[in-house]
């Protein structure tokens, strides 16, 4: 039958090609994110290099797997701090504190191992936690913030070095701290419990570092929870565990407990930070899945070792509280290094009792850069996006 050319029939036709032509807002794909800079803060899950300046270099082999030698880092290579910035087509982050060779024009990195969010009574070599906590680092970054954009005006070389004043509101903010809150408790003979009662105090500072940083321009935030650190033989080696309190995968469930107790609070301040800061886009990632996942299943993801490190020296977990990876003994009148890596790290989730190797942060990373583990679901180049 032919077309009669009613104008309801028209006006069907018009209304079809529209619908054709203009889906629904839900479905129109967004803009991935341009990050020009990052910002880091931290401890040694992120550290490339702030702790190394001020209190001497990582000893080798740290960096064997990569770098080829020692760069900062207390890893065999690469942290997930590192894979994060390639995938966002950035140079890795140059620390802070470290005056030699370093390029901030893509950022800063003020992460430091051994700091925590709320700062410690103690000195480095006492307790073994950075005097370089979350407060201090927001120091660092005010001043680094003031004073990068005075030196550019200068021309020449510091406009090579330096970011643009308007990379700092288009910056992706990271953060992976809080790990040492929890540890320092218990090295301070804490209880589980009494290291509970001061989480939301800690919490309570995190928010308001934040904030601050939020008041001077900061708009996008990639917040990483804290990882099961009763997996850590740093942990488990300090502190006695009694037999039925490990997990079979052999961790301590009563300080993963803590940590899994640490995040629920953790992501209570992230949802109250984006009511508060409703111009932010704030992603919460669930890494404590990720790591808890990997420790667990490690030989289905090719790690044949998950709970013994791969840089020690002796007992359960080839840890030795007192001689670290790197470290050697002076016998018959020469230095001979005890703590050794072993032969193959990318077959061992744990570099040296405390901290990743390479090739667990890199299962790490490869996990959570497509929002599968983060609230809201957003991949990380899609972290500008508030939903």
């Amino acid at each position: 039958m032919g077309w009669d050319g009613s104008p309801i029939l028209v006006f069907a036709v018009f209304a079809l090609s529209l619908v054709n032509l203009n889906p629904p807002p839900a479905v129109i794909a967004k803009t991935p994110c341009h990050f020009p800079a990052i910002f880091n803060f931290g401890d040694s899950n992120s550290d490339t290099g702030g702790l190394s300046a001020v209190f001497g270099q990582a000893p080798p082999p740290n960096g064997m797997s990569y770098f080829g030698h020692p760069a900062g880092r207390y890893c065999d290579g690469r942290l997930v701090i590192d894979f994060l910035a390639e995938s966002l087509d950035l140079p890795y982050l140059s620390a802070f504190l470290d005056s030699l060779g370093t390029n901030f024009t893509h950022g800063a990195n003020f992460a430091t191992a051994g700091s925590t969010i709320r700062p410690q009574n103690t000195t480095l070599r006492q307790s073994g936690f950075s005097p370089v906590s979350l407060n201090v680092q927001y120091y660092e970054f005010h001043d680094f913030h003031l004073r990068s954009q005075v030196l550019r005006k200068r021309g020449g070389v510091y406009e090579t070095l330096l970011p643009k004043e308007e990379d700092f509101s288009n910056a992706l903010y990271t953060f992976d701290i809080g790990q040492n809150d929890l540890t320092s408790g218990y090295f301070s003979n804490m209880t589980v419990d009494e290291v509970k009662a001061y989480v939301p105090d800690v919490l309570d500072q995190f928010q308001t570092i934040i904030k601050y940083i939020s008041d001077i321009g900061g708009r996008y935030f990639w917040i990483h929870n804290t990882g099961p650190v009763g997996c850590l033989p740093y942990v488990m080696e300090h502190i006695p565990v009694l037999a039925g309190q490990i997990d079979r995968y052999g961790c301590a469930s009563p300080f993963n407990e803590v940590a899994q107790f640490f995040n629920r609070g953790l992501k209570n301040t992230v949802e109250q930070l984006r009511k508060d800061l409703p111009h932010a886009a704030i992603t919460y990632v669930d890494v404590y899945s990720v790591k808890y996942s990997l420790i667990s299943q490690g030989r289905k993801h090719g790690f044949n070792q998950t709970l013994r490190t791969c840089c020690g020296h002796g007992g359960k977990y080839n840890y030795n509280k007192k001689l670290g990876c790197g470290g050697k003994v002076h016998t018959h009148g020469k230095d001979v290094l005890v703590a050794a890596p072993c032969k193959d790290p990318s077959s061992h989730v744990n570099w040296d009792g405390v901290h990743f190797t390479e090739g667990a942060n890199r299962y790490i990373f490869e996990r959570i850069v497509d929002g599968s583990f983060s609230d809201p679901p957003n991949p990380l180049n899609m972290a500008c996006h508030r939903n």
